[in-house]
């Protein structure tokens, strides 16, 4: 039986990491909480793993406040850089395998075709670029990693677009939403059970995947799908990104090719809208 250690296992990820584990009566993981398992910790990370020994170490743990880390570099690149580094390093150590998830955002989404896992990084904020260089890190420190790239996360668990859009949804009459953003949402509860797969298969082909649901969407388009699911009556109007300024820039297009990750696992990846209807139903 793998052992199987879990870090940020409040997060939203590694909640339905947990949901899908029982779900799927598979035993062996452990999630232990933040005072145990704080990446930037070394010595309280280097007792959990010579306690439990695992075969597999999942990284949920991340800074994703996107705008935020724009005023907050360092603490983004401790955690989504040094922290990563530091879990490599154990892994390669206990000869465990580590299973990375960084971000679409590390692109900078100024083409029209979708991403593939060989494409030119080139980050255009502070988050995309802290996570890259975690990705680089896990790279140069151990040999046995997924580092698993994904898009618009969202599920029951946690904060996220969906929840956000549905409690707007029902206090508001009117909302404007970007519409030249395109993308793919990605039901964490799909991705969860991706890495379960990748775990079950132990195929040991190691590098770098892109996973998120099938299809493209905007975020003006992703919301009216939430409202119209959830039978919530607000008026929507779609915006630019020009008239609707943040700290931290995003990118115009983040569609991620998954042929990769499908055929090396045999994957079948839900359609988003078809994920998006179980999301909303649970909820």
């Amino acid at each position: 039986m793998n052992k199987i250690l879990v870090f940020g296992a409040s997060g939203q990820l590694g909640q339905c990491l947990k949901y899908v584990s029982d779900e799927r009566s598979i035993k062996g993981f452990v999630f232990p909480d933040e005072s145990q398992a704080n990446i930037l910790g070394v010595d309280s990370l280097g007792k959990l793993f010579a306690e439990h020994k695992p075969n597999y170490c999942i990284n949920c743990a991340a800074y994703t406040a996107v705008d935020k880390a724009e005023d907050d570099v360092d603490m983004a690149r401790k955690i989504n850089k040094d922290g990563a580094g530091n879990l490599a390093k154990l892994c390669e150590e206990y000869g465990a395998t580590l299973i990375h998830v960084s971000t679409d955002f590390i692109f900078a989404g100024n083409t029209t075709t979708p991403l593939s896992e060989d494409d030119v990084a080139e980050p255009i904020n502070i988050y995309g670029l802290t996570k890259l260089e975690g990705e680089h890190v896990v790279a140069a420190s151990t040999k046995r990693f997924y580092t698993l790239r994904t898009s618009w996360l969202y599920s029951e668990y946690g904060n996220n677009f969906v929840k956000t859009m549905m409690r707007l949804g029902a206090e508001k009459d009117e909302l404007k939403i970007i519409s030249d953003q395109v993308g793919t949402p990605t039901y964490a509860i799909d991705l969860a059970n991706c890495i379960l797969t990748i775990i079950e298969n132990d195929k040991q082909q190691y590098g770098v995947y892109h996973y998120s649901n099938e299809g493209v969407t905007s975020w003006y388009d992703f919301a009216m799908g939430i409202f119209d699911i959830a039978n919530i009556d607000v008026k929507v109007f779609p915006v630019r990104t020009s008239e609707y300024v943040t700290r931290a820039v995003r990118p115009a297009f983040s569609v991620m090719d998954k042929t990769k990750i499908k055929n090396t696992f045999k994957l079948e990846i839900p359609y988003w809208r078809a994920s998006l209807e179980r999301c909303i139903e649970k909820l």
